[in-house]
């Protein structure tokens, strides 16, 4: 298989995308950032917004940002395109009382996050990342450097490791991040040294531990692309160059271009910033308000609106091939997926079936079909969350990867790519 020159180059910038996001607060910050490079103005939710028309704009709320551009002929009535994705990933988040340790050791006192395959995180240098809220009542980014370990039990003093591996998830997932008296030590002073404030001032945090390594092309014809918070990042990734892109060219579609990044999805998007909060609905009505949209317009417009849910799903994997559909089995590098699920846990009808086709089609991207196997339970998406808060016509889709949930996932370099071009046709045909 070959893999073109952009499509490594585009592996190599998600590789700074997610250096650049260890936790969903700096994803957010991350995806305003780079748009507002492109062009886009950024809004604070609590002001009155400007005349939407021909505008470029994006918000963050905690770990979420919702980017739009809107044409400058735009009506009432005119629909509008979501390519959804989420910030957050699998992992740990530190406990109120973080600081902890036995035996001479200092530890991290951690929660499990989501459904992480723990064994991954085991033996990597790991950084600590998230917000911080303070005493004068604002709220800093901060994010470590390589701090923290989860080390194994040498196989000597566990002779069956290699027959089975089970984690004890209250007293075996806690990482060590340092050698002295735990009652001397203060693990959010780290934290705090890297925001530059004084830690006696944090009031509040909210922060997770993420690998350290950095995302790696590799393998033959540098087919491959590792790296941790795949699920989703690269789909966040894919969206912002894509509406960077359009916004560069001049984006003056028939419909109002989103790129929606929520938090929370790994925990059932329940949270002012995830897919089942209303945020994205927020956006769009301040939008729909500002062209002068009254309520049976904007629910006429949404019905002639699209959202493509973008995240990742399972490549066929060649040790266990009985886990997959025997018929259905995408593969890296074989081009972006479309999910389909028969009992809604994907969001994808035949419309939109026949839709994606189009746009991939459009920009010459081939395409697979994902469905899972009768006897493994299939996961969920923002997609279906979305349809059914908004009425918006949803498409389950993505990329295949393996590793899916570990600390660092694998993906093919040119699946990365071309999702990102059918996000642009999504946005601007």
């Amino acid at each position: 298989m070959s893999v073109t020159a952009d499509a490594i180059s585009h592996a190599e910038d998600l590789a700074d995308f997610v250096a650049a996001s260890p936790s969903s607060y700096h994803a957010a910050e991350e995806v305003a950032r780079r748009l507002e490079a492109d062009g886009f103005t950024r809004l604070a939710e609590e002001d009155v917004w400007p005349d939407q028309r021909g505008g470029r704009f994006v918000i963050v709320r905690d770990g979420a940002a919702i980017a739009w551009a809107v044409p400058a002929n735009a009506t009432p009535a005119t629909a509008n395109r979501v390519f959804g994705a989420h910030t957050d990933s699998p992992g740990f988040k530190l406990k109120p009382k973080p600081t902890t340790g036995s035996q001479g050791w200092l530890q991290a006192g951690v929660e499990i996050y989501g459904g992480p395959l723990l064994a991954s995180w085991l033996d990597r240098e790991l950084r600590l990342a998230g917000r911080l809220a303070m005493k004068d009542g604002s709220v800093v980014l901060a994010a470590t450097g390589p701090l923290l370990r989860l080390p194994q039990l040498a196989i000597h003093l566990n002779r069956e490791v290699n027959d089975h591996l089970a984690l004890e998830k209250q007293v075996e997932t806690q990482p060590v991040w340092g050698l002295g008296d735990p009652t001397e030590a203060d693990l959010l002073a780290e934290l705090a040294d890297a925001a530059g404030v004084d830690a006696a001032d944090i009031r509040g945090f909210d922060a997770v531990v993420a690998d350290s390594a950095r995302g790696q092309v590799f393998g033959k014809d540098n087919a491959f692309f590792a790296s941790g918070r795949l699920d989703d990042l690269a789909s966040v990734h894919a969206g912002v160059v894509a509406l960077g892109n359009a916004a560069r060219d001049g984006f003056d579609g028939d419909h109002i271009a989103v790129l929606a990044a929520f938090d929370h999805e790994e925990i059932g998007s329940a949270s002012r910033s995830g897919a089942a909060g209303p945020i994205l609905e927020d956006v769009l009505v301040r939008i729909y308000a500002s062209l002068g949209a009254d309520d049976a317009q904007r629910r006429q417009a949404f019905v002639s609106s699209w959202c493509l849910s973008s995240d990742v799903g399972h490549s066929v994997h060649p040790n266990f091939a009985g886990k997959h559909d025997p018929v259905v089995k995408p593969l890296l590098g074989s081009g972006p997926i479309l999910k389909i699920n028969a009992n809604q846990r994907y969001a994808t009808d035949a419309v939109g079936a026949a839709a994606w086709i189009a746009w991939c089609e459009s920009v010459d991207v081939a395409q697979q079909e994902f469905v899972s196997n009768n006897s493994v339970p299939c996961g969920s998406t923002i997609g279906p969350i979305t349809a059914t808060r908004l009425g918006l016509r949803t498409v389950d889709v993505g990329i295949p990867i393996l590793s899916m949930h570990s600390a660092r996932e694998l993906a093919g370099v040119s699946d990365l790519y071309d999702l990102s071009r059918v996000a642009g046709a999504f946005f601007t045909d």
